[in-house]
């Protein structure tokens, strides 16, 4: 499988995506992303190089949002002030669930972090979703705190404030290949 960065042509897939795995969300009792994420904001991010796509030959598998933004009132001042990156929109499709592609994916992210100069790889999680919570605890995550202030992204409370963190670190083991270009050194984005 190879991991690259998306287009503006993988919109529609991306939106299919989030749709495909709010379904199944609610089959398991969950009301994460049931709210839809405006494609424009989805657009922006795209643009921005930040979206990146996993391919299993000609089938997407999956999906993970790679940045150095944080959410607007989740971290404290003296954390943002740590060149870290943040993991958003992680998605795998059913096709390929069940391989723990998704924490391929965060090591990927996680050697991502670190080739850019970066100590933390950061995230955040549905606030209910406890089964999300352990998946990202058993993958070397740290809860840092619980957000509950505040608006989300897309309208609405603040539903997503479940705050993560684990060092950047070198990890080749996440087999993926890697077509993405080299990130951008802590330097150049932190401001």
């Amino acid at each position: 499988m190879i991991i690259e960065v998306a287009t503006p042509d993988d919109l529609a897939r991306l939106l299919a995506f989030r749709e495909e795995a709010a379904a199944w969300l609610s089959g398991l009792g969950s009301d994460q992303w049931r709210r839809p994420y405006p494609p424009d904001r989805l657009l922006a991010t795209i643009e921005a190089g930040t979206v990146f796509m996993v391919r299993d030959g000609g089938t997407t598998a999956a999906t993970i949002t790679v940045t150095p933004e944080a959410e607007d009132g989740l971290w404290l001042s003296e954390e943002l002030a740590e060149p870290s990156l943040f993991v958003n929109k992680l998605t795998v499709a059913r096709t390929h669930a069940g391989r723990d592609l998704g924490g391929r994916m965060l090591d990927w992210a996680g050697d991502r972090a670190y080739r850019a100069g970066a100590s933390w790889l950061r995230l955040d999680a549905w606030t209910t979703n406890e089964q999300l919570q352990r998946y990202y605890l058993r993958h070397g995550f740290e809860h840092v705190r619980t957000v509950t202030e505040g608006g989300a992204v897309n309208g609405g409370p603040r539903v997503s404030g479940w705050l993560g963190q684990r060092p950047a670190r070198i990890d080749e083991s996440h087999g993926l290949t890697d077509r993405a270009s080299n990130p951008l050194h802590a330097e150049e984005w932190i401001q």
